[in-house]
């Protein structure tokens, strides 16, 4: 079965639209594991817009699944990843002032980069992941760079699905099937949602983990966090 990640980043966002504590960007961690997530992700940012340092901090001794902390590998970032010492990192190339991550890594022009980043998270037994958008050549490249996983960028995906699904995932497929041959674990992530979640999962059987924010958190709101989570589990199992 595929591994269903959730990100917590618009409960924090939430929460610091307003001030205080409230919601509890922990206590919705632990209850996400309670209610079935297989892993917690955040994705802090330099400015602390939503997730915060601290919150890393806090969350890591208090769950038992899978944590996957996201970021563009600054120096700052890279202190937290050794610090709190996650089950897995994913590396994601969005400027510091991008509302959102908009594109994979070009591995290529910054492979070596990459491969010694990964290569010092790995020495301390940190699965690595590099966000990249499918294509073939940056999932090789990704390799070469010595990552364990690729993570997929799925917003073109999304956005094409409505009106072509089987357009929209072919170079998804080419990229997975590159991913698999080269010995990388597959994660994937960005706009997933409800809609578009199972016809993906179908096409890519081995898809390892997808990481999903925004739609569940938003589907969290009309259905309950709980509901929401099982709906996505259901989907990843079908």
């Amino acid at each position: 079965m595929t591994k269903l990640s959730v990100n917590i980043n618009k409960i924090a966002t939430i929460r610091n639209a307003r001030g205080g504590d409230v919601p509890n960007v922990l206590l919705a961690a632990v209850n996400c594991q309670l209610f079935g997530a297989d892993g917690i992700t955040v994705h802090p940012r330099p400015d602390e817009r939503h997730i915060r340092y601290e919150d890393v901090f806090a969350i890591k001794p208090a769950i038992t699944t899978e944590f996957n902390i996201e970021g563009n590998p600054s120096d700052r970032f890279i202190e937290l990843v050794m610090a709190v010492r996650p089950t897995q990192v994913t590396l994601v190339p969005d400027a510091h002032d991008a509302i959102t991550s908009n594109a994979g890594w070009d591995t290529v022009r910054h492979g070596s980069y990459l491969a010694g980043i990964v290569s010092a998270f790995k020495k301390e037994g940190i699965r690595t992941s590099i966000f990249v958008d499918p294509d073939p050549v940056l999932v090789e490249n990704a390799a070469i760079a010595g990552a364990d996983r690729v993570e997929l960028y799925t917003e073109p995906y999304a956005a094409m699905y409505p009106s072509n699904a089987a357009k929209a995932i072919e170079p998804y497929i080419t990229a997975a099937e590159t991913a698999r041959s080269a010995g990388l674990g597959l994660n994937a992530g960005h706009d997933l949602s409800l809609d578009n979640l199972r016809y993906f999962r179908q096409c890519i059987p081995w898809l390892d983990e997808v990481s999903i924010g925004h739609a569940l958190i938003a589907d969290a709101l009309y259905l309950g966090l709980e509901n929401a989570i099982q709906m996505y589990r259901r989907l990843l199992s079908e």
